[in-house]
């Protein structure tokens, strides 16, 4: 029932029902909705209240309004009344009944004005409270990628259909019109479990006419809290864990599979950099876990989709096991990581992170135990929590969120085995409903980690925990669709979203080469300026001038791409050998998409660190060995007993130890020492031929 505004005697305007409608029996308490710039809202009052109370409710709603200008309306258009005007009337005096819908508007007060705003209980129109007239989402810097999209309309295209396109070439039908990139009938035709990101916002999003002004577009999306709202909106009760109530307990949750996700797809820029990060477990058998450096990419095979590309991993500081691994958060080295990597070209950033997860078989130790299954899990509860953890600290800037941050793009890589004992990529992400039982520390890992476990309620002040009803859906074994109570635990499943994973068909990485020694590989790799200096002598860095000058071309296109290297770069960083501004003079070298530029080596040539980094190298690299044995003349009685193969192993460990980069090869050639039983293999396989243990 839609209300009229009436004008009597010439005086102000009256809000009454027709008279032609029959009266609803009026409530003890009525609802009155409020739509404004602010976003929707609704109060209840009794029918003899006051206007004041009413415009109070909106004031407090509003953002820093000029109480003087609220005005009030019974359509979106037209017919507006100052709320002022109506002092002293109450809702039922104006006709207001249960259910009226008011459009409001107001202008914003001036600084000056908002400072001298008078406070005084006696004004009806008393200000809000002093809340800044910032609004979070208008001020976020999103990722590219975001603006990308942000750009474009998401339609599918679709061709000229031959059996029902009846039309000529520059028209459209239903059968051809480009489909929205939420469409159901394509993804479940292209076999898409879950909509983009942005895909998912343009079916949230409200659709708007060209006249409708900006200023009253509110952000779609919200980010979930299982949390108690502390203090009471209410105001009536002390606060948790005093007293809850309704108003500040959070409802029930049911446990649902999330529709989309914010990554569709990680790709690993290429298979070097995973076979480099497994290199540390054939060594030892101890897991590992690494950061994903990389960037976001638009992803084509999803509407409007978005894929992490992994360019590098760095390895933190981490206590490996056989059955696992021990990490220290936070990471104490992260700022500088983040700070080095946003300095490429272009800007990289940590996608996620990665970790293995690998057990040979006892009968055969060339292949890996197939432990991430249907029948047992493929993220246990202790690695979903985790994940919440992370995604939680890393949430992502977004326009359409109401605080500016909105889920996270944090992507789980797990290297584990497979059905025929090799070894694959997995990669997943947690739901919103995950992180945000995280969040209220609702949940905890379990001895099965195919379940979760829900914690129980604690009352204490210290340690209040409020845990109310979760859910969740099944179907049973008569194909039912049962709702079931998740206390004491459910399935991690209900956590997970799951991301594909793959390589490039043409890999073009960031970084082309992985030689240096990666950090923090105690007793297996070690990262030491020695090693540096050594290799730059090895390479004749010193005698490289800028490309005006000339030189062997094929000189320096091999220290062009020695340079770069992700884990030689994060070492140089600590050196203190190259400044600040010298460290994104040579990201921006090591990242150049053309290292073979004859001119791409000259900004750093030009540089006081590099300079500096090379008089260190003409004074203390070692000499170049001779790699023959020494001539008859120059035998002593010391040496004229030592056999010719002596100095033949002697060359070829000096010819490996530099061209390795001080990594963990100690031979060179087709000689590879076994670190278990020390035995040389002299074969092409990855696996010693007498203990059978990785290489």
């Amino acid at each position: 029932m839609t209300s009229a505004c009436t004008r009597l005697n010439g005086e102000r305007p009256v809000f009454r029902l027709p008279q032609s409608l029959p009266q609803p029996p009026r409530p003890v308490n009525m609802l009155i909705r409020i739509r404004s710039k602010d976003g929707n809202s609704r109060f209840e009052f009794p029918p003899t209240a006051d206007i004041s109370e009413l415009a109070a409710k909106i004031l407090e709603t509003a953002t820093n309004a000029d109480p003087e200008t609220l005005t009030i309306s019974d359509r979106p258009r037209g017919n507006e009344t100052l709320v002022s005007t109506l002092r002293g009337n109450n809702l039922q005096t104006l006709g207001l009944s249960h259910g009226a819908l008011l459009f409001v508007s107001y202008k914003e007060r001036a600084e000056e004005q908002r400072t001298t705003a008078a406070t005084a209980e006696a004004t009806v129109l008393a200000p809000a409270s002093g809340s800044a007239a910032h609004r979070p989402w208008e001020s976020v810097k999103e990722d590219p990628v975001d603006a990308f999209w942000r750009s474009k309309d998401g339609k599918i295209p679709r061709g000229r259909d031959a059996k029902f396109c009846k039309h000529g070439a520059n028209a459209m039908c239903d059968y051809c019109m480009p489909l929205e990139p939420y469409d159901a009938a394509y993804h479940t035709e292209h076999n898409i479990k879950h909509l983009s990101y942005h895909a998912y916002l343009q079916k949230v999003t409200p659709k708007v006419s060209a006249a409708t002004s900006s200023t009253a577009l509110l952000p779609p999306l919200s980010q979930l809290s299982y949390k108690v709202k502390t203090p009471c909106p209410s105001g009536g009760h002390p606060p948790w864990p005093a007293g809850i109530c309704t108003a500040c307990q959070p409802s029930a949750i049911t446990l649902q599979s999330q529709p989309f996700r914010m990554v569709d797809h990680l790709e690993i820029a290429s298979a070097d950099i995973i076979d480099r990060f497994l290199q540390a477990w054939r060594m030892t058998g101890s897991q590992r876990f690494g950061w994903l450096i990389g960037r976001y990419e638009p992803y084509d095979k999803v509407p409007m989709g978005v894929k992490a590309v992994v360019e590098a991993i760095h390895e933190p500081s981490q206590e490996g096991e056989t059955d696992g691994l021990t990490l220290g958060l936070p990471w104490e080295d992260e700022p500088r990581i983040r700070v080095l990597a946003a300095a490429a070209n272009p800007p990289l950033q940590i996608v996620g992170y990665i970790f293995t997860d690998l057990e040979p078989l006892p009968e055969d130790r060339t292949k890996n135990k197939y432990k991430r299954h249907p029948q047992s899990f493929y993220l246990s509860s202790l690695e979903a929590i985790f994940t919440a953890h992370v995604q939680n600290t890393n949430p992502t800037p977004s326009k359409s969120s109401t605080t500016g941050l909105f889920a996270s793009r944090m992507v789980t890589a797990i290297l584990t085995g497979t059905e025929d004992g090799g070894v694959d990529v997995s990669a997943y992400q947690v739901s919103e409903q995950a992180c945000a039982m995280v969040e209220a520390d609702m949940i905890e890992a379990s001895v099965d980690p195919g379940i979760v476990r829900i914690k129980e309620e604690d009352r204490n002040h210290d340690t209040a925990r409020y845990v109310p009803d979760v859910f969740f859906r099944y179907k049973n074994e008569y194909g039912l669709d049962v709702q079931k109570s998740a206390k004491p635990s459910f399935p991690v499943e209900y956590l997970m979203v799951n991301v594909s994973h793959g390589f490039p068909q043409n890999p073009s990485p960031t970084f082309h080469s992985t030689a240096f020694s990666i950090e923090n590989r105690p007793g297996v790799e070690s990262q030491s300026t020695d090693s540096v200096i050594r290799e730059l002598s090895r390479l004749r860095a010193p005698d490289i001038p800028e490309s005006t000058f000339g030189g062997d071309p094929h000189l320096r296109s091999a220290l062009a791409k020695w340079l770069s290297d992700w884990h030689l770069i994060s070492f140089l960083g600590t050196t203190q050998l190259l400044s600040q501004d010298d460290m994104k003079v040579l990201l921006n070298v090591a990242t150049s998409s053309n290292v073979d530029d004859p001119g791409v080596l000259d900004p750093l040539i030009r540089t006081e660190g590099w300079q500096t980094l090379m008089t260190f190298t003409r004074e203390m690299a070692p000499a170049r060995p001779d790699t023959s044995a020494p001539s008859a003349p120059s035998h002593t009685a010391m040496n004229e007993d030592i056999p010719q193969e002596i100095y033949d192993q002697i060359a070829r460990e000096e010819a490996g130890y530099g061209s390795g980069g001080g990594g963990g090869s100690s031979a060179a050639g087709n000689v590879r020492i076994c670190p278990h039983c020390t035995f040389e293999n002299t074969h092409g396989g990855n696996d010693c031929e007498i203990c059978g243990l990785p290489l």
